[in-house]
């Protein structure tokens, strides 16, 4: 290879990978919030591993009772393990143009809280013992925390596109979408179909930034189309005109998306891009644990 081609490579996996260190600074951040208010998934069930000492129930068999343990005290005591079936919650996140985009220099990107919450729910899911992947990024389910560096590496980095949405995932998986789901409704309402059919379902992240849903601007505007190089710019003659049925019209969309992801058994988290990360990441973490019970 070339000295050339060499430096080239370099600059460009150094380009790609810059997101990376601050973001995951960010997401320990956000985790380490939420891991302090958050209850843990762990539960008894089928295993080896010791969890708790509960109380004797007229309910449980005689050979549960853990008879060294009752002999220290005046009660009976059962023996639980722990729950040890791990589920793999699989993550994608959207890399449309359109998600590079923030209305305002002190707001983040929606990408960029997009992979900050996705990567801080894959701290706290690999934490609880599960395993998580990217979709059309990660060969295979991962956990640890080798694990946890090449999930949240995907998640800063990734692409985002739709054809990893087809990526090949085991029936029953468990899926987290983050998106601003611009897409006309049907197109959404067709790919969760094709989730379903596998069968599997999951959480959609709607991430949107403020202003895309109050559109508090006036007077003429020159709107550009994210990505659209092609296309010509809209202008806008008396913005405060448009306000009230461009509202209108994004709840409606809103509305249509949730709707669909509801029929289809899937949950809608929305989330602004001005208010705390830990908001959308307790909902989300609260909503796979809620898969569990």
């Amino acid at each position: 290879m070339a000295p050339r081609s060499a430096l080239n490579l370099r600059r460009d996996a150094e380009t790609l990978a810059a997101p990376f260190p601050p973001l995951l600074a960010e997401a320990e951040r956000v985790a380490a919030i939420v891991a302090q208010g958050v209850h843990g998934r762990r539960r008894s069930g089928q295993g080896e591993t010791f969890w708790q000492y509960r109380n004797y129930d007229s309910s449980d068999a005689a050979n549960r009772i853990d008879w060294r343990r009752s002999a220290r005290a005046d009660n009976l005591y059962v023996r639980e393990t722990e729950w040890e079936a791990a589920n793999t919650v699989w993550m994608w996140r959207d890399g449309n143009s359109g998600m590079d985009w923030t209305s305002n220099k002190a707001l983040p990107s929606k990408q960029e809280r997009a992979s900050v919450i996705l990567m801080a729910l894959a701290s706290l899911l690999m934490r609880a013992g599960e395993r998580c992947a990217v979709l059309g990024e990660s060969e295979r389910p991962r956990t640890g925390r080798a694990g946890l560096e090449q999930i949240t590496y995907s998640l800063a980095t990734s692409t985002g596109q739709k054809e990893h949405l087809s990526a090949d995932i085991p029936p029953h998986a468990r899926l987290v979408l983050a998106s601003d789901f611009l897409e006309s409704p049907a197109v959404w309402t067709e790919q969760l179909a094709r989730f379903s059919a596998r069968p599997a379902r999951g959480v959609m992240l709607h991430v949107i930034d403020p202003a895309e849903e109050s559109f508090p601007y006036r007077g003429r505007m020159k709107m550009s189309f994210p990505g659209g190089k092609l296309l010509q710019p809209l202008i806008v003659g008396r913005a405060e005109k448009a306000q009230e049925a461009y509202r209108d019209k994004f709840e409606a969309h809103k509305a249509a998306i949730a709707d669909s992801a509801t029929r289809l058994g899937w949950t809608v988290i929305t989330h602004h891009t001005d208010q705390p990360a830990t908001r959308a990441l307790t909902a989300l973490y609260n909503a796979f644990s809620l898969e569990r019970r």
